[in-house]
């Protein structure tokens, strides 16, 4: 079983992602997994995304393709894979159908894990920090329990992470929704697209995975 996991940041990926690879016994590859091993094993791919990378500049499609193809072919990929931040444009998408062609294989089920961008405005920005002692809470889902005074220290002076403040994290969405509706588009004309709630509970959002892949 081949499987594509999307969704924007905060939707339950990476949940969702262990309860599939755990249960269907495939394995979670990610870019950026993929990205470390192939330099730690100094492939010429890994050598040349480091150059890349070490330069702070993108590593072009053409090293990625590679790196992604290398993956693919190795033999714990021969059940299945579960594929996690890749393709990210069209061009990866078509790349990735040419590689799996040449291998023998195809993608059977895209997942896409929606959640309401209000909603995760309010799952990303919640976290708060405790300034004397560094204790971390969550405003909606893991307060302190008595407002605005750290339970471990008794402080009262909180600060957000700049990654966590609501104009970051806007911004972050939104790029998320330009880039992920073409994919959409491009896996949904190919009828393997599937949407999940992903603002259900999660064990409702894994019962409605399996319902997809049981099928």
């Amino acid at each position: 079983m081949n499987i594509i996991l999307m969704g924007l940041p905060g939707a339950g990926k990476g949940t969702q992602a262990e309860q599939i690879v755990d249960t269907y016994q495939v394995p979670h590859i990610s870019t950026g997994d993929m990205f470390r091993a192939a330099m730690k094993n100094e492939t010429p791919l890994g050598v040349k995304a480091k150059s890349y990378m070490d330069k702070g500049e993108l590593v072009p499609d053409e090293v990625t393709n590679g790196i992604v193809k290398e993956r693919l072919q190795e033999a714990d990929t021969q059940k299945g894979f579960l594929l996690d931040g890749f393709p990210r444009t069209i061009a990866q998408a078509e790349a990735l159908e040419s590689i799996l062609k040449d291998l023998g294989k195809k993608i059977d089920a895209v997942i896409n894990i929606h959640v309401d961008k209000n909603i995760l405005m309010d799952r990303l920005t919640g976290r708060i920090i405790c300034r004397s002692c560094g204790a971390t809470y969550h405003k909606l889902f893991n307060p302190p329990k008595v407002a605005d005074t750290c339970d471990r220290c008794g402080g009262h002076d909180f600060y957000q992470r700049e990654d966590d403040k609501p104009e970051t994290v806007e911004n972050r969405i939104n790029i998320n929704l330009e880039q992920t509706k073409p994919l959409l588009d491009f896996y949904e004309a190919r009828n393997v697209l599937n949407t999940v709630n992903g603002e259900q509970d999660i064990k409702l959002v894994f019962k409605d995975v399996q319902t997809i892949l049981d099928k």
